[in-house]
């Protein structure tokens, strides 16, 4: 009796659903380990924090559901106004200052020259610190009262007292500090420079462009992904300063509120007055504020990042 020829047909893509059904639970299965890091540390505690944000919560007592009225004293707390005025300053200031220097050194080690590799780690090493507590206690003995700043200062006729306890200089110094720290922007403005295909400034060079003119025309262009990348990810950062901030300003928010970051006062709130409910509102208030930025971010993108090859 002979078998019927269309068997191996009909096997064939049984085995192959087998196959496919195994690796996908093997992918499953890979996937396990940070499915429930996410449940468990991040998904959970975010859910947790957006119901807390319309109790009273004070780490003591059960909860108590108060609706939008957390929400609603957001506004009238001239604290928390303050704290996003701070913060605001901070972003709109830090990050483009910080963005302009790590374009600007990169394109400095952009061209081949002895000891390239020396400079480039120099450069790069503040950002492997991080804004570490060690960094932020260094920079606060830096500036403060008969501080290194405050003495060298003197010596060029500023004012004797450091700039720690000065309301009109805390902001300059944290923006020091964040532009001191330009290390991991600069690697990836490096990186992509060195996709920049040269015959563009060949040819840019024989119709007689200058180097303003090909920096504005050749580099800022081909470089447009590269800087939406880095002045997201800095705004992000941005928005979220808090070591440097606590550890500077001893916690207090500084001499008139001037070091009042927003992720401070939200941990004063939180932390040291237990108003756990009340700073679960303002995390949620930064997190649609940072998602609104960042959608504006990528709505107004189409007008000025161009990506290689793409048409309109």
């Amino acid at each position: 009796m002979t078998a019927h020829p269309e068997a191996p047909s009909i096997a064939r893509p049984s085995a192959t659903r087998r196959r496919r059904a195994a690796e996908t639970r093997a992918g499953y299965a890979f996937l396990t380990p940070w499915l429930l890091g996410f449940v468990i540390l991040t998904a959970g505690p975010m859910l947790a924090s957006l119901y807390l944000s319309f109790t009273s919560y004070n780490l003591f007592a059960s909860p108590k559901w108060v609706g939008l009225a957390n929400f609603q004293l957001l506004l009238q707390d001239p604290r928390f106004v303050q704290s996003a005025k701070v913060t605001a300053t901070y972003v709109l200031f830090g990050t483009p200052i910080k963005l302009i220097a790590a374009l600007a050194v990169a394109m400095l080690l952009n061209n081949s020259r002895r000891g390239q590799g020396l400079y480039r780690s120099v450069f790069y090493a503040p950002s492997l610190i991080g804004a570490s507590v060690s960094i932020a206690i260094v920079w606060k003995a830096m500036f403060i009262d008969a501080g290194v700043v405050d003495k060298v200062g003197q010596l060029f006729g500023m004012s004797p007292g450091g700039w720690v306890g000065n309301p009109d200089m805390t902001m300059p110094m944290f923006i020091l500090l964040t532009v001191w720290q330009f290390g991991a922007p600069m690697v990836i403005f490096l990186a992509g420079l060195k996709q920049v295909p040269v015959e563009l400034y060949e040819a840019a060079s024989v119709d007689g462009a200058g180097p303003i003119r090909k920096f504005l025309r050749i580099t800022l262009p081909m470089l447009s992904p590269v800087l939406f990348f880095n002045l997201l990810l800095e705004t992000i950062h941005a928005f979220q300063i808090f070591a440097s901030a606590f550890i500077i300003s001893g916690g207090t928010g500084g001499p008139a509120g001037s070091t009042l970051f927003y992720t401070l006062y939200l941990y004063i709130r939180g932390f040291q007055d237990f108003r756990m409910g009340y700073a679960s509102a303002m995390a949620w208030v930064l997190v649609v504020v940072v998602g609104l930025i960042t959608l504006a971010f990528f709505k107004t993108s189409k007008f000025w990042v161009h990506y290689s090859g793409e048409t309109k």
